[in-house]
C-alpha cells in the first residue's frame, strides 16, 4: 500500500533538490497536470441577467434607503 505524502512533506522534500532536480520535476509533471485539467469539466455559470426582475423597488425605496444609510454621518464616535 503505497503511503500518503501531504501537501507540506512534499514541499520540504522538493526544497532539498538542487535547482536542475526541481526543473526536471516540474518538466515530469506538467504533462499530468495538462491531462487532468483537459478532463475536468466545468459547469456554465448562472447568467445573471434578469436577477431583480420583479422585485418592484422603485425611485422612492432607493432614495429611502440612501436616506436611512447616511443619515448618521459623520458619526461623533469615530
Amino acid at each position: 500500500m503505497p503511503k500518503v505524502v501531504t501537501l507540506e512533506e512534499a514541499l520540504e522534500l522538493v526544497k532539498q533538490l538542487s535547482l536542475i532536480d526541481k526543473v526536471r520535476l516540474i518538466e515530469k509533471i506538467t504533462p499530468d497536470i495538462k491531462l487532468q485539467l483537459a478532463n475536468t469539466t466545468y459547469k456554465p455559470r448562472k447568467s445573471l441577467r434578469g436577477l431583480w426582475r420583479g422585485a418592484n423597488i422603485s425611485d422612492a425605496d432607493i432614495a429611502q434607503v440612501k436616506q436611512q444609510m447616511w443619515a448618521d454621518f459623520p458619526r461623533e464616535d469615530i
